[in-house]
């Protein structure tokens, strides 16, 4: 082929890959020689497993690394079909800019055709194809990968149905997936899937700040701080960012920046999972809060009901003041509704309140009736407990945040570590309104593909019975509630 020259290795090989990869000028004018952390994990996708993720700090050149593996799989692989997506428009852009960029640059580089109106590249040779799309799994359906399919920044896709479609179409024609990415929320579905990789590995190696996992389908290479690392340490910091140009004094700069924040530095920099800086509740005060008491059995015990039927959860919190500085909210029971536009089952909140009432007696059950008025005149005539009502209304909502949040930082208020509890809490934002402050989700968007990020039931219920109680018991200074 013009413009060609022969090597002795094999394609679709490391080695000649390497090779292949010198023919690449990058934007500062120099010949690509990959790096060491680059080629391990090219070694691993050169073995040929259906799946393989990096996951790396912002800045280390994973978008580079994946643009110029396309570009040599549209050269070695015939008629490869070469599907790479991100989250939005504006990051697929940046994946072929990327790539194209490459072809541009590249004298020995031939036999490519960038289309930049289609975000596509093509290799007529061969008849290879690049084409670029946004995430969405509507739109993704019909592709079928040949030679390799690639997610660039997965942690930002609204959801993995994407991923799990083109991962579904990998074997119809011998195609592997490289999803590259930088670390997401806590909880999200990216998170629990990165560490599902992890608990599922057969083979890992680890050192500070470099984990590879992997088995027969699967490998994982995540460079990132120790949960426990200093991230003000440059030092470990650097050894978290492989690539070569990233050096201690860039990253000292990059810290004093007025424009960084610790929620950047610490996601995008450190590789750490971590929740947006307008986070309600901090994991420090969470967890601060954990205590390995529980709520002793047959005592009873108030309880925060916050009812919801079709697309947000259903919460019961049992919470036990045993004194004014130690409050104890128990496990959240959540229940979830079909979300296929039926209800959840009256009976099913019913059993949930049977099921504290056996082991805690309600004697007050806090709720906002008007969205569930049957099934408060249940719990008192069957339960025989005293229904407290308790409107959402914006002033209440900002009543019961400000009562929470001040117990919280006085260390009165304990919970069990409960996860459901723990993953409604930390989902919460605070939201400032003329009314004063509120605890709100972070999408008010139904069926967004993220519902498990978003619900804060059980933080609403736990909310509202310990503003309830608090006032009554007079631990807060604030006049009694006016009961329904």
């Amino acid at each position: 082929m013009t413009g060609r020259k022969t090597t002795t290795a094999e394609p679709f090989t490391l080695e000649h890959f390497r090779w292949w990869a010198r023919r690449i000028t990058l934007d500062n004018g120099d010949p690509w020689v990959p790096e060491d952390f680059q080629e391990l994990f090219l070694a691993d996708v050169f073995e040929g497993r259906p799946e393989n993720w990096l996951v790396v700090p912002e800045g280390n050149a994973k978008t580079t690394l994946v643009g110029g593996f396309a570009l040599y799989t549209l050269e070695f692989v015939d008629e490869a079909s070469v599907p790479a997506a991100a989250s939005s428009r504006e990051q697929a852009e940046i994946l072929y800019l990327q790539a194209e960029g490459m072809v541009v640059r590249s004298e020995q580089l031939v036999g490519f055709k960038c289309l930049p109106g289609y975000r596509r590249i093509r290799f007529d040779e061969n008849r290879s194809r690049l084409q670029i799309f946004a995430a969405d799994d509507r739109t993704g359906d019909g592709i079928v990968p040949k030679g390799a399919a690639l997610l660039d920044e997965l942690h930002r896709h609204r959801n993995l149905n994407l991923y799990r479609t083109w991962r579904g179409k990998l074997e119809k024609r011998n195609a592997q997936l490289i999803a590259i990415s930088t670390a997401g929320e806590p909880g999200s579905e990216f998170e629990t899937t990165r560490e599902a990789i992890r608990q599922g590995a057969t083979d890992i190696e680890r050192t500070e700040t470099f984990v590879r996992a992997a088995s027969d389908s699967i490998v994982l290479h995540e460079y990132a701080l120790p949960e426990d690392g200093d991230v003000d340490d440059l030092e470990l910091v650097k050894r978290a960012n492989p690539l070569a140009a990233i050096t201690v004094p860039m990253l000292a700069r990059k810290k004093a920046s007025p424009t960084m924040t610790p929620g950047h530095w610490r996601r995008f920099v450190c590789n750490l999972p971590t929740r947006s800086e307008n986070a309600a509740i901090t994991e420090v005060e969470w967890y601060a809060a954990k205590v390995d008491d529980v709520i002793p059995k047959g005592v009873p015990v108030w309880a925060g009901l916050d009812v919801a039927w079709k697309w947000d959860t259903t919460a019961l919190v049992p919470l036990w003041i045993r004194e004014h500085g130690f409050r104890l909210l128990g496990p959240a029971d959540v229940l979830v509704p079909p979300r296929d536009g039926t209800s959840l089952e009256p009976g099913d909140v019913e059993d949930a309140l049977t099921r504290l009432h056996k082991r805690n007696p309600i004697h007050t059950l806090v709720m906002d009736t008007t969205r569930a008025e049957q099934l408060s005149v249940w719990a008192e005539t069957q339960l025989g407990c005293r229904v407290v009502a308790q409107t959402h209304m914006p002033k209440v909502l900002a009543l019961d945040y400000e009562k929470f949040m001040e117990a919280l930082r006085e260390g009165w208020l304990h919970h069990t570590g409960d996860a459901n509890l723990t993953r409604h809490a930390l989902n919460a934002v605070a939201k400032v309104r003329d009314e004063g402050t509120r605890f709100a989700r972070a999408s008010q968007v139904h069926d967004s593909g993220d519902n498990d990020m978003r619900v804060i039931d059980a933080l609403v219920a736990a909310a509202m019975v310990h503003q309830a109680a608090a006032a009554e018991f007079g631990t807060e200074r604030e006049p009694m509630m006016a009961w329904a």
